[in-house]
C-alpha cells in the first residue's frame, strides 16, 4: 500500500491591490472581531500580557535582563497568534462551525507544516537587529555614563544620543519593512494552502514589490495602529490586534488568487 501524499500547491498568481482593497480589508477585520471577539480577546490578550511584563521589568523591578526572553517570546508566538485569527477569518468566510476545539486544533497542527519555520526566520530577524541595536548603541554612546535607561535620558539629547537614536531608528525600519514584505501574505498562504516557507516569503515580497505604494501604506497604518493601541497601557491592543489579524486575511485573499 502507497502512503498517501500531500501534493504541494503552485505558487498563487498576485493580484493589483488598492486603497479600496486595504479599506474593505479593514472593515471586513472589524466585523469578524465584533462576530468572534472572544477569540480576538483571547489571542490579543497574550501580547497585553508579555506588554505589562517588559514594562514591569523595565519600569518597577529594575530587572532588564527579563526584558530579551520576555521580548523573544513574541516572535516566536506570534505567528501562531495570527494563525489563530486566520483561522476564525477563514471559518467565517466560508460560514463553517466556528467553536474554540476546532480553532485550536488547527493552531496545534500547524506545529508540524510550515509556520514554525516562519517563526524561526522572525526570531532571526530580531535576533540578527538585537545585536545590530546593540552595536549601534555602543558606537555612538559606549562611553557615557549612564546608570539605567529611566534615569539617563539625559544623555539621548546629545549630539552622539541623538545621531544614535536616528541611525538606530534608520537601520530598525529597513529591518521592520523586510519583516513585513516576507510575513505579510506568506502566513495566511502558509494557512490556506499546502506550500513552502520560502516560496511563502517570495510570494510575498513579490506581492509588497509589486504593489509598493499600497501594501508600505498598509505596513505604516499596522504601525501607527499598534502604537496607539500600546498608548493606553496596551489596553487598545485588545481591540487593535484582532482587527488587524482578520484585515491581514482578508486583505491576503484580495492579493493573491
Amino acid at each position: 500500500m502507497q502512503d498517501s501524499v500531500i501534493e504541494a500547491a503552485a505558487p498563487p498568481g498576485i493580484r493589483q491591490v488598492t486603497r479600496a482593497d486595504v479599506l474593505a480589508a479593514l472593515g471586513a477585520g472589524w466585523r469578524d472581531f465584533r462576530r468572534a471577539s472572544q477569540f480576538g480577546l483571547f489571542f490579543s490578550a497574550v501580547y497585553v500580557a508579555g506588554g505589562w511584563l517588559v514594562f514591569y521589568a523595565l519600569t518597577v523591578n529594575g530587572a532588564l535582563w527579563w526584558t530579551l526572553p520576555a521580548a523573544a517570546g513574541f516572535p516566536i508566538l506570534g505567528p501562531f497568534v495570527a494563525v489563530g485569527l486566520y483561522e476564525v477569518s477563514r471559518r467565517l468566510e466560508a460560514g463553517r462551525p466556528l467553536d474554540w476545539p476546532c480553532v485550536l486544533s488547527v493552531i496545534w497542527r500547524e506545529r508540524g507544516r510550515q509556520i514554525p519555520s516562519m517563526a524561526a526566520v522572525v526570531v532571526i530577524f530580531f535576533l540578527f537587529w538585537n545585536f545590530l541595536a546593540h552595536m549601534i548603541f555602543a558606537l555612538f554612546l559606549g562611553l557615557e555614563v549612564m546608570t539605567n535607561v529611566s534615569s539617563s535620558l539625559g544623555v539621548f539629547l546629545t549630539p552622539n544620543g541623538l545621531m544614535m537614536l536616528a541611525v538606530g531608528s534608520a537601520v530598525g525600519a529597513v529591518f521592520a519593512g523586510v519583516l513585513f514584505a516576507i510575513t505579510v501574505v506568506s502566513l495566511p498562504l502558509l494557512l490556506d494552502r499546502e506550500i513552502d516557507f520560502v516560496t511563502g516569503m517570495i510570494t510575498s515580497f513579490d506581492t509588497v514589490t509589486e504593489n509598493p505604494v499600497v501594501m508600505l501604506g498598509w505596513g505604516a497604518t499596522i504601525g501607527v495602529l499598534l502604537f496607539l493601541g500600546m498608548v493606553p497601557g496596551f489596553l487598545g491592543l485588545f481591540v487593535v490586534l484582532p482587527v488587524l489579524g482578520h484585515a491581514t486575511w482578508h486583505l491576503y485573499r484580495r492579493a493573491l488568487d
